[in-house]
C-alpha cells in the first residue's frame, strides 16, 4: 500500500473535478480538474530537471496558485518540498542550500542573478523561476515537458516536505515531515472544524509555513473545499470577501486589525462559520472584543513545524479566551517536569510533550538534536510550558527558553505580561530576562503604549507600570525596569521575538 499524500488528494480532486479549488481577486479560477493537469505538467518538469524521488526541491516564491501546484507535483513524484521564507536573505539561502543539498532551486525571477550564484556556489544542480503570475522558466519547461499522470509509490516514511524552523535560539534545524504526517493531521482537522465542499476558505496566509501551506491548502484538499488566494491580508479585501467565505485561517494581527475596524459587525460575518487564529498567542482581549462585535468566537489551536496541529479549542462546544483546548483524535499530551521529565500533577505548569501520527520523523542532518528532542517512547519536547485547568482546557504559558530564573525563582512571562496589559494605556507587552549580577537574571518589561496613551502629564511611565503590578503579583515576579518601544519586534507569522529585545537591552542591569 503506498502512503503517497497526493494519492488521497487525486480521489478527490478527480470527484470535483469542476469545482473552483483556487480564485484570485484578479479573475483567474483553477478547477480541481486544472490542478490535476498543470500538477502533472509540473511533475513532468521537474522530471526534466533532474528531480528525482527523495531529492529536494527548494522554493522561494512569491504567493500563487502555481506554487501551490507546485507543491502537489513534488508529492507526486516524491519529490521533497522545501518552501523559504520570501524575506530571507542571500547568506541565509546559502545556509539552506548548502545543509539541505536540493536538486532544484525554484526562485522569484527577480532573484534569478542572485539564486544562480548562490547555487554555483553550493553545488545546486539547477535554477529556474516562478513568478506570481503563471510566468517564469518553470512553466516554460511545463508547457514543453511530458506530463507525468503517474502517482509514485511511497512508504510512510517516505518525505513530503521539510521546513525549517525559525531558528531563533542558533541555526535553523530543517524538520522532516512525511506523507503520513501530514496526512492524518489534514484528515483530522477537517473532521475537527467540520469542513465540507461547500466551504470557501479565505487564504490571506503565507505558504512557506506550516499555516499557511498545510492547515490551508491540505485541509482545503481534503474536504474538496475552495480557496480565495489573497497576495496578503488587507482588511479592506477582507471586508469585501467576507460575504463570500465561510472560513478564515488568521494570525492574531489578522484580528487585532479587523477588532479596530467599524465595519466589524455581526451583518458582515454573516455567511461565516469558522474564524481560526494560530501560528502566535491570541490574546483574551482581542478574543472577547471580536465575539462580542461579530457573535463568532474565534478557535484558537496550537501546532508547531514539528508537529502540524496538536490541540484545538472545540468546533462545537466553548471556545475559551486565552486557551488553545485539548488534544485533537489520535494526539496524545503529557506535562513534565524540566529537570526530571517526571510527568507533573494537575494543574501545575511543565513541558508539553506531545506524541501522534503527526509527529514529525526527526531534524535533516541533526542526529543528536533529533535524540534531544524526540523521545525513544515517541513522545515530542515541544519547548513549549503549559498548564491543564480544571476544566481540562491547556493553557500555553510561553517557550521554555523564554522562561526567566531570577534569584532561584521561576518568572513565567505570560503571566506578568496579563497584568500589565490590563492596564488601558498599554497595547500590548513582553517580559524578558536579562543577566543581573546579583539575581542571575532581571525580570525586565518592554511595553507598547496604546496610540493617543502617549500625550500630556498622564502619559504611561515606567513608575506607574510598577505602582500596578505591586500587589498583584510577589515581589521576585515583578520587573525592576520597564521600557518603552513603538513595537515589538516580531516574525512573519506574528510572533514576538523575544530573542531580539534581550540583545537590545542585554546590558541593563550590567555595571560599567
Amino acid at each position: 500500500m503506498s502512503h503517497n499524500l497526493f494519492e488521497t488528494f487525486a480521489a478527490k480532486m478527480r470527484e470535483r473535478a469542476e469545482a473552483d479549488f483556487i480564485t484570485t481577486r484578479d479573475g483567474r479560477r483553477y478547477r480541481y480538474a486544472d490542478a490535476l493537469t498543470i500538477s502533472a505538467q509540473l511533475a513532468g518538469a521537474l522530471t526534466e530537471l533532474g528531480v528525482k524521488q527523495g531529492d529536494r526541491v527548494a522554493v522561494q516564491v512569491d504567493k500563487s496558485p502555481e506554487a501551490i501546484l507546485l507543491y502537489l507535483a513534488c508529492l507526486r513524484i516524491g519529490g521533497v518540498y522545501l518552501p523559504l521564507n520570501t524575506g530571507y536573505t542571500g547568506d541565509e539561502i546559502r545556509y539552506f542550500l548548502n545543509d539541505a543539498e536540493p536538486a532544484l532551486f525554484v526562485c522569484r525571477p527577480k532573484i534569478e542573478e542572485q539564486a544562480l550564484s548562490l547555487a554555483a556556489e553550493t553545488g545546486c544542480p539547477a535554477v529556474v523561476t516562478l513568478g506570481s503570475a503563471a510566468d517564469g522558466s518553470l512553466m516554460e519547461t511545463a508547457q514543453a515537458a511530458v506530463p507525468r499522470e503517474d502517482i509514485v509509490a511511497l512508504g510512510e516514511r517516505d518525505l513530503a516536505a521539510i521546513l525549517y524552523t525559525s531558528g531563533t535560539t542558533g541555526r535553523s534545524k530543517g524538520a522532516m515531515l512525511t506523507h503520513k504526517n501530514l496526512a492524518s493531521n489534514a484528515k483530522t482537522l477537517a473532521k475537527a472544524w467540520h469542513f465540507s465542499a461547500d466551504d470557501r476558505l479565505i487564504h490571506a496566509l503565507p505558504i512557506f509555513h506550516t499555516h499557511g501551506l498545510f492547515v490551508a491548502c491540505n485541509v482545503t484538499l481534503m474536504a474538496g473545499a475552495s480557496m480565495l488566494f489573497l497576495p496578503k491580508f488587507d482588511a479592506d479585501v477582507i471586508f469585501e470577501e467576507l460575504p463570500r467565505g465561510t472560513v478564515m485561517m488568521g494570525v492574531p494581527t489578522f484580528y487585532t486589525r479587523l477588532v479596530q475596524d467599524e465595519r466589524l459587525t455581526p451583518e458582515a460575518t454573516a455567511n461565516m462559520r469558522l474564524f481560526v487564529s494560530g501560528s502566535a498567542p491570541l490574546t483574551a482581549e482581542t478574543h472577547e472584543a471580536f465575539e462580542a462585535k461579530t457573535g463568532h468566537a474565534i478557535l484558537e489551536r496550537y501546532g508547531m513545524t514539528e508537529t502540524n496541529m496538536n490541540l484545538s479549542n472545540p468546533y462545537d462546544g466553548a471556545r475559551r479566551a486565552g486557551t488553545v483546548g485539548m488534544p485533537l483524535p489520535g494526539v496524545e499530551m503529557r506535562i513534565t517536569n524540566r529537570e526530571t521529565g517526571a510527568e507533573v500533577p494537575f494543574g501545575e505548569i511543565g513541558m508539553l510533550q506531545i506524541r501522534g501520527p503527526n509527529v514529525f520523523i526527526g531534524y535533516w542532518r541533526m542526529p543528536e538534536k533529533t535524540r534531544e528532542e524526540l523521545l525513544d517512547d515517541g513522545f515530542f519536547i515541544t519547548g513549549d510550558l503549559a498548564m491543564v485547568d480544571e476544566q481540562g482546557y491547556v493553557h500555553i504559558v510561553g517557550r521554555d527558553k523564554d522562561l526567566v530564573i531570577s534569584g532561584g525563582y521561576n518568572v513565567y512571562p505570560k503571566e506578568v505580561e496579563q497584568v500589565i496589559d490590563e492596564l488601558d494605556q498599554v497595547a500590548e507587552s513582553a517580559v524578558i530576562g536579562l543577566p543581573h549580577p546579583d539575581f542571575g537574571e532581571g525580570v525586565t518589561a518592554v511595553v507598547v503604549r496604546q496610540q493617543g496613551a502617549d500625550l500630556g502629564e498622564n502619559q504611561l511611565e515606567e513608575e506607574k507600570v510598577i505602582t500596578h503590578l505591586d500587589g498583584r503579583l510577589a515581589k521576585y515576579k515583578q520587573p525592576k525596569r520597564v521600557f518603552f518601544v513603538d513595537e515589538l519586534p516580531r516574525n512573519t507569522m506574528g510572533k514576538v521575538q523575544k530573542n531580539e529585545l534581550r540583545k537590545r537591552f542585554n546590558d541593563t542591569y550590567q555595571t560599567p
